[in-house]
This record gives structure tokens, C-alpha cells and sequence, in this order.
């Protein structure tokens, strides 16, 4: 029997992964809806006339919605809810929803959400790995991996979702038993009007949640919760005594929890403070969902994970320099805390840095790159606009592309130096996504 009241009427609008998601849920509800899509022919359309039938499918604009009964609407992430027919829409009561709202119509397990600008694939795939290893049966998906309505099941325990700030727009009805904001920095400035527009949408992730978790070292990230809500928080910082941090002894640093020691540094493979970060961060979700912390297993765990490919991935070491893909880091604070995580006393670090910015503010980057960086090496649509900000600080070669770039590093790379490839910026200028663009940088780091 369907969860959904019967008396609406719904349209899937626009197609792609979330879309066709929602399209074949409803369909297996034998809910009716309609499928309009500005494209002519949008990505999943096949499928999508596989169940849906064809009188019922819209093409090549959104203003047959005007015409439609419709009074609830699924909207894919990729298309704001700013454009003038869903705002007219709206205006007149129509529903904006999202797969991420139609899959909390169904789940039956708690839900762990996570949100931020940077990380949260990482913390993801750790909280769900961690709850697995320590003998709960969690899944992982939402943006990462499988849509979330591709996880619903009667025998799961936990539902870990990764969420992006375009879903969490549409999202009215989640309730998560955790909630965090790992950090909030400028992107997608191509969309929000500003900073504080961005951070409003990170922000619904709290919206009744049962425990949330922030980031002591980010304002940004703390929530304006009800007083009996609890709240942890997690830094690489010195801990207080009931939050997550890091405390060094002697030449050897400690995760821990208040004073206790949890994990040496020294038994975990991935390197970084930014990585850090991230393990502590899963570990305070764990610690709201009050699951027992099984020191050996955890600990077994993080001596084997090596990170998910794109993000900090050591791809291999050329003449003494060694090679990190971090394609992902498709925005500036994704790339400053690859600079905070690798960086050292002495610049050593040669970066790589761009593509499209999405209409973000540079300057935050120019701090790190004087202390850590030896050259930057620039290619892609907002090359010069990162020239005339960083030119001062550090030496800038400009580049074609990044064949050019991988065979001049090569030859300025000594040993002891990192090679950074953490673009700050998009990459749809030059690639089909960041993951096409970390491949092709693998490939060419390969071949020297």
C-alpha cells in the first residue's frame, strides 16, 4: 500500500540519475505522474518510457507544467528552484520536493545525514564502513554512490546519506536520527546569491534531527537546535572533554575523545589533518548514535582504508616527488585543506589549480599557497583570473592543458616535494566531470 496520499498530483521534473530514481519508485508504487523535462532528450528517457506512459512524458521545456494539474513536484538537484515556471509554481502552492523527501516517505531505519562543502564522501564511506565493521548492517548512497531510494530495504539498520546542498533545497521531511555540516565554504556562487544563502541550505540538514554533530574550527557548521537536542563537535584541535579531537604527545599525535586516547596517528593509512578531520568526524556520528566503539576493529579498519579514488589520492612517487590526484577538490575550501593537511614547514608543494571556478572568490587561497606552495600551475577557463591573484605571491606557469602541465612538473619536482593536483574549481570546462579529469591525470602521472 503506498505511504503517499493518493489526491495529488505529481510530475517528475527533469530526468538523469535522481530523476529516473524517483520515475521508477512511483512507478513501483503504481503511483501516476508525469515526466517533463527541458531536454529533448534527457538522459534515462528510455527507461523512463519503459513505465511511464508516453502521453504522460513532456519535452524540450518546463512550461507545460503551467497547464498540468500538478500540485507536487520532484525536482532534480541540477535545476534551481529560482527558474520562473517552479517559482511561479510555487507561488501558487504547488509542493517542491526531491528523491531525498520521497525516500523518507519509506525509510524504516535511523538516517545519518551529512552535508558540507568538502569531505562528506569520505565520512560517508566511513561512518557506514565503521558501523559495518563494528556489526550493524548500514548502507551509504544519496549522492555518493546509489540514490537513496535505491537503498530502501526491510533489513537495514542504518541509512548513511551524503547530501548536497541542490538536494537538501528540495528536502522537507528528513528527521535524521545524526545530523552534521562538516564545513561550509564558498561553491556553487553560480547559484546562491551568497555565502549566507548557501549556508541557509546546508543548513536543513538539522531540521528536526535527533543529534547533530559540527565543526568546532567552522561557525558555519554549529546549529540552532532546540537546548535538548545534543550536539558534539569534532576538531583537529585540542578536544574539550566531550568533544572529538587531536592531541599530540611527544613526536606522535592521538585521535581522541576529551582526555581518553582512541587511535594513534601512526596506525591510520590515510595522512593529513584535513583526513583527521574526517575520521573524528565519523567517529562523533558513531558516538551520537551511541554505538559502542570497538577500539580493535576500528582501529584494524583504519590501517587498511586508503581513501576514495580523486580526493588526496596518492597516485605514485617520480623521482623522490610524490603525486596526489585530488581532482575532487572542485572548490577553494577543498583545496586549502589539502594544502593545511600536506603542507609543511618548508613550501614543498607544487600545485595544480584550475578549470571553472563557478563564480568563487580566490583570495581565501592566497595565505596557504605563500606558506606551502613552491610554484602553481595554471590551466582551464579561470586561469588568469587565479594568475592575478596568486601571481604575487608565488611563481605562476600558465598551461594549455594538463598534458603540458604533468611534463613541466616533472621537471621541477625534487625529492621530498608534493605534486598537488587540487583544481579549486569545476571541471566541466574541459572534462565530462572530475572524475574524467583525475583519470587523465593518473593516466599522465603514470607514464612518467
Amino acid at each position: 500500500m503506498s505511504l503517499i496520499s493518493s489526491d495529488r498530483v505529481r510530475a517528475v521534473v527533469g530526468l538523469g540519475v535522481s530523476g529516473i530514481s524517483c520515475a521508477r519508485f512511483l512507478s513501483q508504487e503504481n503511483i501516476d505522474f508525469y515526466i517533463v523535462d527541458s531536454r529533448n532528450e534527457p538522459p534515462g528517457l528510455e527507461e523512463a518510457k519503459s513505465f511511464c506512459p508516453h502521453d504522460r512524458i513532456f519535452l524540450g521545456n518546463l512550461d507545460i507544467l503551467l497547464t498540468l494539474p500538478v500540485t507536487e513536484l520532484y525536482v532534480s538537484p541540477g535545476i534551481p528552484l529560482s527558474h520562473p515556471v517552479l517559482k511561479q509554481l510555487s507561488d501558487k502552492g504547488v509542493l517542491m520536493r526531491g528523491d531525498i523527501d520521497l525516500f523518507c516517505d519509506y525509510a524504516n531505519a535511523p538516517i545519518v545525514a551529512i552535508t558540507g562543502s568538502n569531505a562528506k564522501s569520505t565520512v560517508t564511506t566511513l561512518v557506514a564502513d565503521m558501523l559495518n565493521v563494528s556489526g550493524y548492517n548500514a548502507v551509504a548512497g544519496g549522492n555518493l554512490g546509489a540514490t537513496a531510494l535505491d537503498l530502501l530495504s526491510t533489513s537495514v539498520d542504518y541509512y548513511v546519506l551524503e547530501l548536497s546542498s541542490f538536494q537538501l533545497e528540495t528536502t522537507h521531511s528528513l528527521s535524521a536520527a545524526v545530523a552534521t555540516v562538516l564545513n561550509v565554504s564558498e561553491d556553487h556562487m553560480d547559484r546562491y546569491d551568497s555565502l549566507y544563502d548557501y549556508q541557509k541550505v546546508k543548513q536543513r540538514i538539522y531540521r528536526r534531527c535527533r543529534a547533530a554533530v559540527c565543526n568546532k574550527q567552522d561557525i558555519l557548521t554549529v546549529p540552532l537546535l532546540p537546548d535538548n537536542t545534543p550536539v558534539n563537535a569534532f576538531t583537529i584541535g585540542a578536544p574539550d572533554l566531550r568533544e572529538f579531537g587531536l592531541l599530540p604527545d611527544g613526536k606522535e599525535q592521538w585521535l581522541c575523545y576529551g582526555v581518553e586516547r582512541l587511535i594513534n596517528t601512526s596506525s591510520i593509512k590515510l595522512k593529513g589533518k584535513h583526513n583527521y578531520a574526517n575520521i573524528l568526524a565519523a567517529l562523533a556520528i558513531l558516538k551520537m548514535l551511541d554505538v559502542p566503539f570497538k577500539k580493535d576493529v576500528i582501529t584494524s579498519y583504519l590501517s587498511e582504508f586508503e581513501g576514495l579514488p580523486h580526493r588526496c589520492q596518492t597516485v605514485k612517487q617520480v623521482k623522490g616527488a610524490v603525486y596526489i590526484n585530488d581532482s575532487k577538490g572542485t572548490n577553494v575550501g577543498a583545496t586549502i585543506a589539502a594544502l593545511d593537511g600536506f603542507g609543511s614547514a618548508k613550501p614543498n608543494i607544487h600545485l595544480i589549480l584550475g578549470g571553472d571556478g563557478k563564480g568563487a572568490d580566490f583570495s581565501p587561497l592566497v595565505k596557504p599557497v605563500s606558506q606551502y606552495v613552491k610554484n602553481v600551475y595554471l590551466f582551464g577557463a579561470d586561469a588568469g583570473t587565479l594568475e592575478f591573484i596568486l601571481g604575487a605571491e608565488v611563481t605562476c606557469h600558465r598551461h594549455e592543458n594538463l598534458d603540458s602541465i604533468i611534463m613541466a612538473v616533472s621537471s621541477y619536482a625534487q625529492v621530498g616535494d608534493i605534486v598537488l593536483f587540487s583544481p579549486a574549481c569545476a571541471s566541466l570546462d574541459m572534462y565530462s566531470n572530475y572524475k574524467e579529469r583525475g583519470e587523465h591525470f593518473i593516466r599522465l602521472v603514470r607514464s612518467l
